[in-house]
């Protein structure tokens, strides 16, 4: 069975045998991957599926990746995605530059791949502190994991345990789109015999008790793609 929270990261780095290296060491520490090989690919790959979080090198075809940290900074729906920048380029003044770029850290090839597995994990968590509160949110839906309880607008909403575990995915990534395959592997797991329009019936569900206390539709349809959490209609 997947991990329900399995945060996904974007490399975006022109060396495969790094990627290789990169991709094996966070999949084994259960990371999902995706790469990128120049700085344009990047920021269609970004727009297309946020990540929880960039590995970017500096040194980039096409799009340096100084530019890159720049457009994510620059854009709303991307302006709180943590990256920290690989590079070869260690100086001081590099570093600098690095951080004023936006990165929230700086790594210097070579490096330890435990040590950056561990800074990783500290950029996602403070991009969504309450998780560590065991607390999620997003607009006016409150989910309190150590209690097994939703709210809307502090009224309660009653949810099945599938539909519990849906919007628990859906809170921690809000406003990514989701195909139904995605989220079969990341709810029910890439085992489970369950049909795929089985995820429908439970969006159906979950969009219904959500919607009971009022309030705009936080479930988008994205026709022939998917679904997402998002206020933006």
């Amino acid at each position: 069975m997947m991990p329900l929270d399995q945060p996904l990261v974007l490399i975006v780095e022109d060396e495969a045998p790094l990627v290789t290296m990169l991709r094996y060491n966070l999949e084994r520490e259960g990371f999902v991957v995706d790469a990128a090989a120049d700085g344009e690919e990047a920021l269609l790959r970004i727009a297309e599926r946020r990540p929880d979080a960039v590995l970017l090198d500096w040194m980039l075809p096409l799009v340096s990746g100084l530019e890159v940290c720049r457009q994510i900074r620059r854009a709303p729906a991307t302006r709180s995605l943590p990256v920290i920048m690989l590079t070869a380029r260690g100086a001081e003044g590099d570093r600098i530059r690095g951080l004023d770029s936006g990165a929230d850290d700086y790594v210097v090839k070579p490096f330890s791949p435990s040590e950056l597995v561990a800074r990783l994990r500290a950029v996602i968590r403070r991009a969504r502190p309450d998780a560590g509160d065991g607390v999620l949110r997003y607009a006016d839906v409150m989910m309190v994991l150590t209690a097994h309880r939703v709210s809307r607008a502090g009224k309660p909403v009653h949810l099945g345990p599938t539909e519990f575990r849906l919007l628990r995915y859906f809170l921690h990534h809000p406003r990514r789109v989701f195909s139904r395959e995605q989220l079969l592997d990341g709810v029910w797991g890439h085992d489970s015999e369950v049909e795929m329009r089985t995820v429908d019936v439970h969006i159906r569900r979950l969009r219904k008790a959500l919607n009971a206390t009022g309030g705009t539709d936080l479930l988008r349809t994205v026709r022939s793609v998917g679904y997402a959490l998002d206020s933006v209609g």
